[in-house]
């Protein structure tokens, strides 16, 4: 991986979306376990007491955010056999529906949304008649958000309040803005000629979603934003990046970036709440992630940790499980 790739995970660059629709119709709950699947995350569907039903599902996508419009007949359960990577928050139109995602069911119905975070929900219960929105999004990219707004490495679930008033405010605006972005997609939409359009549009939805409802970064959201960085920080920073891969020691940082040990770790503690060994670890642990999920089945998870400095593969692999919610092989197999 180049070092100018690796130099950017604070500020995403902006890129055009890649489009895709699929629509599906039917009767069959097998058919509909297959189109709620993905590889990494099986979902089971089932008649209720053996009842009939029918679906139609569309979906859009823009890149690593998903819309779907799904309609369903019948009562339907649903049982996801494996953690997903994704944040999906559910606009009902018509209908009930009972979420499991911990201790306590969540329900769901018309004026009321449901935010479930990353590997969190783990079946449902559709009754129909019921219509619905579907928002997914990748928790990589809401954390890529966080990280940029906060100019330090954010990583794990933003453990989002799962309820949602969509009847006026925050809630009635995100409905309108998905319903929006679904029938500018769908079809062939408009918005598919305009995909800069896209891109700020899907920026704006997952900042609303994290300015507007509660989650674990609202109450820091809402302070001042801090003074700009030093510039010895910045030199350690780009510094550290520009030797990912190498065992740099803290005195090297230090000489990097020009000032004492003890002023560099003043000036992080201050401006980046944490240590610069820690930060180092931070992007290093970033870039092994990317490489992870971008290598498939290619490469070895030793090989990539050994390549980031993870010298300790069952430390490696505790620690990772801790930042990103499962073991390194399980994002080898997304």
């Amino acid at each position: 991986m180049s070092v100018s790739s690796d130099r950017h995970f604070l500020y995403p660059a902006v890129q055009s979306p890649s489009f895709s629709e699929t629509a599906y119709t039917g009767t069959d709950p097998d058919a509909l376990s297959e189109i709620l699947s993905s590889s990494a995350s099986p979902i089971k569907a089932a008649a209720q007491a053996n009842a009939s039903i029918a679906y139609r599902c569309n979906f859009v996508s823009a890149g690593d955010l998903s819309i779907a419009d799904c309609a369903y007949e019948g009562a339907i359960s649903l049982r996801r056999e494996a953690p997903n990577s994704k944040v999906i928050i559910f606009l009902p139109v018509e209908g009930d529906a009972v979420f499991d995602a911990g201790q306590e069911p969540i329900h769901s119905g018309p004026g009321r949304g449901t935010i479930l975070g990353a590997g969190r929900a783990t079946g449902a219960r559709l009754l129909g008649p019921r219509r619905h929105l579907g928002l997914f999004v990748d928790q990589e990219r809401i954390n890529r958000h966080l990280t940029h707004m906060f100019e330090r490495m954010i990583t794990g679930d933003a453990d989002f309040h799962p309820h949602i008033d969509l009847t006026a405010g925050p809630g009635l605006l995100l409905q309108q803005l998905v319903t929006n972005l679904h029938r500018g997609l769908g079809g062939g939409g408009l918005l598919q000629e305009s995909p800069l359009a896209v891109s700020a549009l899907c920026d704006a939805t997952v900042y609303l979603l994290l300015e507007a409802f509660p989650n674990r970064y609202s109450g820091e959201l809402t302070l001042p934003a801090p003074a700009p960085a030093p510039r010895h920080v910045k030199w350690a920073i780009d510094f550290m990046h520009a030797h990912i891969a190498e065992p740099i020691s803290l005195s090297e940082i230090a000489t990097a970036a020009k000032v004492s040990i003890r002023t560099l770790q003043q000036g992080f503690r201050q401006f980046r709440s944490t240590t610069p060994i820690a930060y180092l670890h931070e992007i290093r642990m970033a870039a092994a992630h990317r490489d992870l999920l971008e290598s498939g089945a290619k490469q070895a998870v030793a090989d990539i940790a050994l390549r980031w400095g993870f010298t300790h593969l069952g430390r490696f692999a505790a620690e990772y499980r801790k930042r990103f919610g499962h073991l390194p092989s399980q994002t080898l197999k997304r």
